[in-house]
């Protein structure tokens, strides 16, 4: 579940991953984006959503966005489990500080300076300096499909992102389906940007968002 194209991304991986797995895709169109919403709003959407994939009786339930994952979990879990285990998404900061260089979350602003991505950052960082970078009308611009507000709202990222950055996480599933665009940004300031979770040679992450320290799910009862 997402609350919108970025869904794409997130469905990307999991088929990589699990070729065999027959998928429910649900997504939340006509509410999108839900960076801007307050947590009571997102979660009242993200409730719905899940319902709707819930109908479908999944295995599990994989939520790939990274802002509903840091303002909604709680509330998913309680709804959904333990039948349905909620699986969540969160920046990668754990694999990304692993290079030991400075490191950049591009993420949307809901999550952007939230308790749950500073609490990430204060146990995984690991004394490596991270940078915050809210992505204002990003995810939104890709979901659109708006060229000019695209490159506009990545060259304003880009601007907040400090030149000596080797990591940049992309901390919205949104974020990956315009990759190249935010590489050839960052490059510009920082010649040397690389992944935080794909393998040597391979840049921007496939999605950097899924990663080692994102919310492990609750077992599922042992009869299935």
């Amino acid at each position: 579940m997402d609350s919108g194209i970025g869904l794409l991304a997130a469905t990307a991986a999991v088929r990589r991953l699990r070729p065999d797995a027959d998928l429910v895709l649900s997504l939340d169109p006509d509410g999108m984006p839900w960076g801007p919403r307050t947590t009571e709003d997102l979660t009242s959407r993200a409730l719905a959503v899940a319902d709707a994939a819930a109908a479908h009786r999944p295995d599990a339930l994989i939520i790939g966005c990274n802002t509903a994952t840091v303002h909604a979990l709680p509330a998913l879990r309680a709804r959904l489990e333990p039948g349905i285990p909620v699986i969540g998404t969160v920046p990668a900061i754990k694999p990304a500080v692993a290079g030991g260089g400075p490191v950049a979350i591009w993420a949307t602003p809901a999550t952007t300076g939230s308790p749950y991505q500073r609490g990430l950052i204060e146990e995984f960082a690991d004394g490596v300096r991270v940078t915050e970078v809210p992505c204002w009308g990003l995810a939104e611009a890709v979901e659109h499909a708006d060229e000019a507000a695209i490159d506009t709202a990545v060259a304003a990222a880009a601007a907040l992102t400090p030149d000596d950055v080797t990591t940049v996480v992309l901390g919205c599933t949104h974020y990956e389906l315009v990759a190249d665009r935010i590489r050839a940004a960052v490059r510009n300031g920082s010649p040397t940007p690389s992944p935080c979770t794909a393998p040597p040679g391979r840049w921007p992450p496939r999605p950097c968002a899924a990663s080692a320290n994102s919310p492990p799910p609750r077992p599922r009862p042992t009869a299935r």
